[in-house]
Order: structure tokens, then C-alpha cells, then sequence
């Protein structure tokens, strides 16, 4: 199989879909990988790395996405678009429930499109979407860090506090990969911390490995509204898969905030789970709603593509090599995770959740199948 690899064109998306030694493990079974000039370059991966591991450097875009497979870190931008065609594969993250054009986009030029985040296991894991849940939720405590210094508009406020000074009050609602990465760099960091959820299980688990200025709360509207009244720092861990994040935190709540108070929106990528969150870019991640500082960068681990890019591929290239070696269709159908993971294919839409959140029908890829 051709597989291409282009360069990603989102504001400041410094990732790369493969490492040279994903590269290196297709041509050694018998593939073509076209890498697009300077695409890991952000990354720390020389076009030279990549000639040595077997793939070919292309300068035109156009060529790369001629290939009959494309993998990606970001969803298509709209400049994108004129190179989706019929019968490509299209391997990527997507968020389609909060980007409907491009829906229409993959649907209209019957794009197979599979999501990494919603490639899922029979347990109900998100392998693909683990890890880069795992560094947001690390990022979204560092970032909310340095935006409540006064130097960047926020209340002034140390996370870890001193002898003698009260910590930063930090308050997570959801207790998944995001939740559950960013609490333990804010107990790290010396913070008081509230992490709400709805599953009660979840939270117990946390209380059991999770240790230091740490409370658990059932995630109901009163506890919400509580705990973001509190909190220095908001957190909005929130993800159903695939589906449009729920809108938790009002603007009400939001008004009930000190001023300076920092609020990092890690559901973004499905719509937020603030109300008056919106999306952002790492050239312009800040706007400020009733005084308070909102980050709602929708490519936040971007900003840390050495880690991010080894990251991600060690996760997809098992099932890039499946895809490759196999053909699509055959993947899908010996690798059920794979199949889940479909949201287009032949023109229809695919995943459930992403056809009840823009309103559309859809197609069982079993059907499909």
C-alpha cells in the first residue's frame, strides 16, 4: 500500500503522524510511505531520518495525498479539502460532531474516514485517544499555571502556594484519561484539588491512588456550580465518545468566578463543556468571559510535539500496519476496535454519536462491511 504522511497545516500543529521508525517498519514490509518535506521537522525528525528509514520525500502536498492511504495528526483544514477524494483512506483525529462542514466534505466525496478517537476496544478504551488525553491533561495544570500569573492576566496566584499561603483552589469535572492526568499534576504541583464525575466508581478508584489535598464529588449541578464558585483554576475534562460534550458549566457559573481566574477547556475538540468557552489557536489562546481567563485550544498537545509525535504513533502504527497489510475493509472486519473507529464510508455517515449530534442518519458500518 501507498501510505502518505503530509505536513499538518493547523495553527502551530508542530506533531507529525509518523516517526521515522514507523516509516522504517512499513518499507521494511514491502510499502511505499511518502513523507511530505519538513512534516516532522517541528518534531525533531529530519526529511534525512526519514530517507534512511526507507520513505520518500515529496514537496508537493498533492503528491502525498494521492496515496491511497493518508494518516494524520489534525482533522482536514478547509484548504485541505480539494485533495479528499473517492476511495481514499483517511486515518486522523476528527472531532466531527463539532465540524459539520467537514462532514458533509468526507461524506460528499465518499472518504473513508476513520477517527482515532473513536477506534474503541470491547472494554470501551480509546487506545488511539489515551495518549494525547494523557498529555493535555498534564498540559491543561501547566498551562492554567502560567496564565493565573499576573504577567498573563490572571489573579496572581502560585498552584502550589507556600509555607504560610494558601494554595491555588483547582477544581477538574470529569474523571477520565484528562481528569484523572491533570489532578495528579495538580496535587504534584501542591494544590487543593476537587475532581468532579458522575460515575461513582471512578471516583473511589481515584481516592484510592490519588493522594494529598484531594476531595471527590458527585457531579450534579450543585456540586458544579459549587466547585467552579471555588476554584482558581477549571478544568472541563468532560468526553462522550464521539458525541458533542455535554455543556456543563454556564455562563452564570462562570460569573460567580473571581476575576483572573483561569478556565482550561480541554473538551474543546467535541464543542466544550463551558458554555462561553470557544475554540482557540496556540497564536490566540486566551479570550476573557466576565473576568475570567478562557484557554480553549483545540490542539493543545501540539505544543509539545517531541513527546506528543512518539507518543501518538507508538499507538496507531499497529493499526496503520494492519490497514496496509490487510487493505481496509479486511482490517475492519478481522480488528473490531478498527470497525468502531469508522465515521464515513461510501458516502455515509458511520458513527452514531456524530449523526445525533449534526442531526443526519446513520449507516452501521457493519452494513457497510
Amino acid at each position: 500500500m501507498i501510505i502518505g504522511v503530509p505536513k499538518e497545516v493547523k495553527d502551530k500543529e508542530y506533531r507529525v503522524a509518523m516517526t521515522p521508525g514507523g516509516a522504517w517498519q512499513l518499507t521494511a514490509a514491502g510499502h511505499e510511505v511518502r513523507i511530505q518535506a519538513g512534516a516532522g521537522e517541528e518534531s525533531g525528525f529530519s526529511d534525512d531520518l526519514y530517507r534512511g528509514a526507507g520513505a520518500k520525500i515529496l514537496s508537493a502536498p498533492e503528491s502525498v495525498w494521492e496515496a491511497e492511504m493518508v494518516v494524520k495528526v489534525k482533522e482536514p483544514q478547509p484548504a485541505e479539502y480539494r485533495y479528499l477524494r473517492p476511495g481514499l483512506v483517511l486515518f486522523t483525529f476528527l472531532h466531527l460532531a463539532a465540524e459539520p462542514d467537514l462532514t458533509l466534505e468526507l461524506q460528499r466525496r465518499s472518504v473513508t474516514a476513520i477517527a482515532y478517537e473513536t477506534v474503541e476496544e470491547t472494554d470501551g478504551s480509546l487506545p488511539l485517544l489515551i495518549p494525547m488525553s494523557e498529555v493535555a491533561g498534564r498540559m491543561a495544570v501547566q498551562v492554567g499555571s502560567r496564565y493565573l500569573e499576573k504577567t498573563c492576566g490572571g489573579r496572581g496566584k502560585l498552584l502550589g502556594g507556600v509555607p504560610g499561603v494558601r494554595p491555588a483552589e483547582v477544581a477538574i469535572i470529569g474523571g477520565g484519561v484528562v481528569g484523572s492526568n491533570a489532578a495528579q499534576m495538580a496535587l504534584g504541583m501542591g494544590a487543593n484539588v476537587i475532581l468532579l464525575d458522575i460515575d461513582t466508581a471512578r471516583l473511589r478508584h481515584l481516592e484510592q491512588i490519588l493522594h494529598g489535598r484531594f476531595t471527590t464529588l458527585s457531579a450534579n449541578a450543585l456540586n458544579i456550580a459549587e466547585a467552579v464558585s471555588r476554584a482558581d483554576l477549571l478544568i472541563g475534562a468532560v468526553l462522550i465518545k464521539g458525541a458533542r460534550a455535554p455543556r456543563l458549566v454556564t455562563r452564570q457559573m462562570i460569573g460567580n468566578m473571581k476575576p483572573g481566574s483561569v478556565v482550561v477547556d480541554v473538551s474543546v475538540d467535541q464543542g466544550g463543556c463551558v458554555e462561553t468557552t470557544r475554540p482557540a489557536t496556540h497564536s490566540d489562546p486566551i479570550h476573557v468571559v466576565e473576568g475570567v481567563l478562557h484557554y480553549g485550544v483545540t490542539n493543545m498537545p501540539g505544543a509539545v510535539p517531541r513527546t506528543s509525535t512518539y507518543a501518538l504513533s507508538n499507538a496507531t502504527l499497529p493499526y496503520i500496519v494492519k490497514i496496509a497489510s490487510q487493505g481496509v475493509l479486511e482490517a475492519a472486519r478481522c480488528t473490531p476496535a478498527l470497525a468502531r473507529g469508522f465515521n464515513t464510508c461510501a458516502g455515509k455517515l458511520t458513527y452514531r454519536a456524530v449523526s445525533e449530534a449534526l442531526g443526519s442518519s446513520c449507516t452501521p458500518i457493519e452494513d457497510l462491511l
